[in-house]
């Protein structure tokens, strides 16, 4: 893509996570220069790093969000799969059980997710991002304030390992330090007023372990078991996914009520008590590899900056909208919110007036998909935090409940489900004339009795000898 040469313009982006590396390679080709600013030293290799303790849990690449990775860094995907992750197609390759049971494995390929650990996906970009021309790491730097006025925001003010502070000046600033950003303050600071801010809280746990898989996990499924919100109990929940190096990351998590623990003995005690045990007798196979890893700060929280009027700002990834993990949209959500600031920026000018709120409106719509996904179940949780649901709310959750039960047995809702839970399409998918008539017609064969396995996944479950299984289970 052409940069636009009408103007040099500077980009700070503060941030060197994935929302932050992705943003720079979005805006490099517009601009003259993008400085993203880290606080950490960043490795040169996919090994753990500072500041995201987020790395040590479970990450599921959707389709849409990969596909928004490789439009913005073309040869990511490939670079990914040399490396070890895996590419397992969607339904077939899940072990699943939803709320309204266990899904066939029959069907062919929907979408996909990209499996593998979080810091290899991150260097994968990272890598990707810092090759671009006009693209610089400051790294060991720390943002402390913005510069500007309620007019305009100017730059930040960075602080550097040895205390001493630095002004940068840029024509547009992005925030993409996470969860955790200090914009708000640094906002006010500069007397802008308070960005409204929207809370739902389940009260998420996260326990996480990786294990050495008992088998060759090229091929090997995704196995989850889902929590079910309509149940007047805690919600657990746990995912096996196979990752690079013969592993496989676990996650188990529970709403407010019911957590896991860091206790190594507890783990896969709470993996059997989850609606089905068929993840805690995979992990009576396997080899535990580390430590149980927790993680609280799961609630979703999203500041609504497209209702701002800010010039020479924005906000992308966690920093604007943060996600409950437990449904694996953060990536997604911030690599197409990335992919829709590119396409804004294809003959504008990044500089002028009102092109900041712009992006923010363009960034927050595949955000609000997720967030909207998100609270569906979350606010439906016993204990949950936030705003509840109202009367429109429930009726479209009992909808969505009716399509889960559903698409057990019937490929053209699993379908539509799979588009929109891989940001693939939007909701407005699930209002199909096709798949409404599938939901007034309802299930069209009896539920599985148990999860739909190939003989050389049973055969893991058995302690025998087996080969990497093929995707698609027995129906």
């Amino acid at each position: 893509m052409a940069p636009n040469r009408g103007a040099r313009h500077r980009v700070l982006v503060l941030g060197g996570g994935l929302s932050g590396t992705l943003a720079a390679a979005a805006l490099a080709p517009h601009s003259d220069s993008v400085v993203i600013v880290e606080r950490h030293t960043l490795p040169q290799t996919p090994k753990p790093r500072r500041g995201l303790p987020q790395a040590r849990h479970a990450h599921m690449l959707w389709s849409g969000g990969a596909d928004a990775i490789e439009s913005l860094l073309p040869g990511t995907l490939e670079m990914l799969l040399h490396a070890g992750a895996h590419r397992i197609s969607i339904p077939n390759g899940m072990i699943s059980l939803s709320p309204g049971g266990w899904y066939r494995r029959c069907w062919p390929e929907a979408q996909y997710l990209i499996s593998a650990g979080r810091d290899l996906v991150d260097w994968a970009v990272r890598s990707q991002a810092l090759a671009r021309p006009g693209v610089h790491l400051l790294s060991a730097a720390e943002p402390v304030r913005l510069l500007g006025t309620r007019a305009r925001i100017t730059g930040a003010v960075v602080r550097h390992r040895d205390g001493a502070e630095e002004a940068l000046e840029a024509d547009l600033v992005v925030d993409a330090t996470g969860r955790s950003s200090r914009a708000p303050q640094w906002l006010a600071e500069l007397g802008i007023p308070a960005v409204p801010e929207t809370v739902v809280d389940a009260g998420v746990t996260y326990a996480s372990r990786r294990y050495k898989a008992p088998v060759d996990t090229a091929g090997w499924p995704v196995i989850n078991v889902q929590a079910d919100a309509r149940l007047p109990m805690a919600g657990t929940a746990g995912t096996i996914l196979p990752i690079e190096g013969g592993e496989w990351m676990v996650s188990l998590s529970g709403t407010r009520g019911g957590e896991p623990t860091s206790d190594e003995a507890q783990f896969a005690a709470f993996a059997r008590r989850l609606r089905s045990p068929l993840i805690a007798e995979y992990l009576a196979r396997a080899e535990p590899r580390g430590p149980v890893t927790i993680a609280r700060n799961t609630a979703n929280r999203r500041r609504h900056y497209e209702k701002a009027h800010l010039n020479g700002f924005i906000a992308l990834g966690d920093s604007s909208t943060a996600l409950n993990p437990l449904y694996g949209h953060g990536m997604s959500a911030a690599a197409q919110g990335a992919l829709a600031l590119r396409d804004l920026c294809t003959g504008g000018n990044i500089a002028a007036k009102g092109f900041a709120r712009r992006a923010q409106r363009a960034i927050a719509r595949p955000a609000a998909a997720a967030w909207l996904l998100a609270l569906g179940q979350d606010a439906a949780f016993p204990h949950a935090v936030g705003k509840k649901p109202g009367f429109a709310d429930r009726l479209a959750a009992g909808y969505i409940n009716r399509l889960i039960t559903t698409a057990c047995s019937d490929f053209t809702v699993v379908e539509a489900l799979t588009d929109v839970m891989t940001l693939q399409a939007r909701a407005t998918a699930l209002a199909h004339p096709q798949v409404l008539l599938a939901a007034i017609r309802g299930p069209r064969l009896p539920p599985l009795g148990g999860p739909a396995l190939t003989p050389a996944e049973e055969a893991v479950l058995l302690g025998r000898p087996a080969t990497a299984p093929s995707p698609g289970g027995s129906e």
